[in-house]
């Protein structure tokens, strides 16, 4: 695929895609601070210190990446073991929403 950004497998198992084209979206449109972030992403989906299922749709994934005061949220979709890239931001809060990695035992 031409149009991959990039491959990678979360901690949960799922390969997660995105779209070189839809990344340069993100970047120009809608979170411009994160140009050249594509690694920090990349970390936060492969390596996240949190993983939580959206309250309002759960299908969606956010994985946090970093330490309060300041995060880095990768949101993903997905469907089975599979999902893509929806959007990526900083942020100073993590959502509510179930938690699912880590794990609790």
């Amino acid at each position: 695929m031409d149009d991959l950004l990039f491959r990678v497998t979360t901690p949960l198992g799922l390969t997660i895609v995105a779209a070189r084209r839809y990344w340069e979206l993100v970047i120009v449109e809608k979170h411009p601070v994160l140009r050249g972030c594509e690694a920090d992403v990349r970390i936060a989906l492969e390596d996240p210190d949190q993983v939580r299922r959206s309250r309002k749709d759960p299908s969606v994934l956010l994985f946090y990446r970093g330490e309060s005061p300041r995060w880095l949220c990768a949101v993903t979709k997905v469907s089975g073991s599979q999902g893509f890239l929806i959007t990526a931001y900083p942020t100073d809060a993590i959502k509510i929403g179930e938690l699912e990695w880590p794990r609790l035992h």
